[in-house]
């Protein structure tokens, strides 16, 4: 309530027990939905019930968004669980570094690029081995490219250094939604598709404003 989420939207609503059950989930809505919210409640929810060490939580995002909202809203979310975030990548200082090292936050932000720089780095390395979520950000962007399949790769490589952990992607409206699902579980990983891009409304006010006759006057001077 103290920030602000007084009821689910429908892309939480829909999206939350599923990530709760711990079902590999994808999650595709517009934007606006909450969808980020919607596969970090369940996730922190979880986080809270069983205590470990290192970085519990990845989340994966398009250097572009990580915007100021996004930042705020989880810095927000963390801060009263009780929870540490950081941010890692290319741009991130060489001081903010050494302390993610020696300090690893529970959910770390970063991006494709950055995750195979995590998975090579000898300290940072250690601190993924007890990643249990992973949240990918805009993945409908990354089907098909070359960061996809960076990405894709260095999940397989995070499996083997901290085993299986559950995967959430966030898609905006997508036509072949199996294509994006498959992309984001991998071989042999079975993937809910959580789809209310269809259910986005509008209220619209029709305000037609009636002239009174001081309205003709100062229109006419």
């Amino acid at each position: 309530e103290e920030l602000g989420y007084t009821s689910p939207t429908p892309a939480q609503e829909a999206a939350i027990p599923k990530v709760l059950s711990g079902m590999h989930t994808l999650i595709i809505a517009p934007t606006g939905f909450g969808k980020t919210e919607a596969a970090l409640f369940p996730v922190f929810s979880k986080m809270l019930e069983a205590s470990g060490m290192g970085v519990r939580a990845l989340y994966i995002t398009p250097l572009r968004s990580l915007n100021r909202d996004l930042l705020r809203r989880l810095y927000g979310l963390a801060e009263r669980l009780g929870f540490t975030l950081a941010v890692r990548h290319s741009d991130t200082a060489e001081s903010e570094r050494r302390v993610l090292a020696s300090r690893p936050p529970d959910l770390l932000i970063t991006t494709p690029e950055s995750l195979q720089i995590l998975l090579l780095h000898r300290r940072l390395r250690g601190s993924l081995r007890n990643v249990r979520y992973v949240v990918v950000d805009e993945v409908h962007e990354l089907v098909g490219s070359k960061r996809g399949v960076q990405l894709a790769v260095g999940l397989e490589r995070l499996v083997e250094l901290a085993g299986e952990f559950q995967r959430v992607g966030l898609s905006a409206t997508v036509g072949n939604r199996g294509l994006v699902a498959g992309f984001l579980g991998g071989v042999g990983r079975a993937v809910e598709v959580v789809d209310v891009s269809g259910e986005k409304g509008y209220e619209i006010d029709v305000v037609l404003p009636t002239p009174a006759d001081e309205d003709y006057i100062k229109a006419e001077e």
